[in-house]
């Protein structure tokens, strides 16, 4: 770093700041594009607060925040002559950053989907009969269903008087003790 020796202290901090960070941020970046981070991140967190699904005191916080005022305080160093004022607007650009990375994490969090399967999604669902339900509750068969887009095969009964023969379309139309009762369509 022999090429700071001639910057003036304020200028030589923003680099002494901009330089580490700017490579730390770089390797944070790639290792979660390639999966090395682990399974958790800043945005996976245990608290209470059901609006904020993240922390606001984390390491990715500081380094976005780092990153913004340093650089900012590097390219304006020219521009801005009272160096009070470049350090406030750095600061702000700063929390900016941050804030930045907060609406990124929450429009990212609202694409994630639960597709764990619960029996009740099957109700008012059409299904077909993969092996024969003997009529009025006698006895069980089973049905093959399609929830959030993957094939279950779940135990049916049926309140009709009539037996559902194999390749029947049926609808659900409740969930009783783990079973589905389906009616014919």
């Amino acid at each position: 770093m022999n090429f700071l020796e001639h910057y003036e202290p304020l200028l030589k901090a923003f680099w002494y700041i901009a330089l580490p960070v700017s490579i730390f941020f770089l390797l944070q970046t790639i290792s979660t594009f390639i999966g090395l981070s682990g399974s958790e991140t800043d945005a996976d967190t245990d608290g209470g607060d059901g609006d904020m699904p993240f922390e606001l005191f984390t390491l990715r916080n500081l380094i976005n925040f780092l990153l913004g005022f340093s650089w900012t305080g590097i390219s304006f160093y020219q521009s801005i002559e009272n160096k009070t004022i470049l350090i406030g607007i750095s600061v702000l650009v700063g929390i900016l950053f941050v804030g930045v990375f907060f609406l990124l994490i929450k429009q990212i969090l609202k694409l994630s989907e639960d597709n764990s399967f619960k029996i009740e999604n099957t109700i008012n669902k059409t299904a077909e009969v993969y092996l024969t339900i003997p009529e009025a509750k006698s006895g069980k068969g089973k049905i093959q269903i399609s929830v959030n887009g993957s094939f279950h095969e779940l135990d049916a009964i049926t309140n009709s008087s009539e037996k559902l023969t194999s390749g029947s379309t049926v609808k659900v139309v409740a969930v009783e003790h783990n079973l589905v009762i389906v009616e014919k369509i």
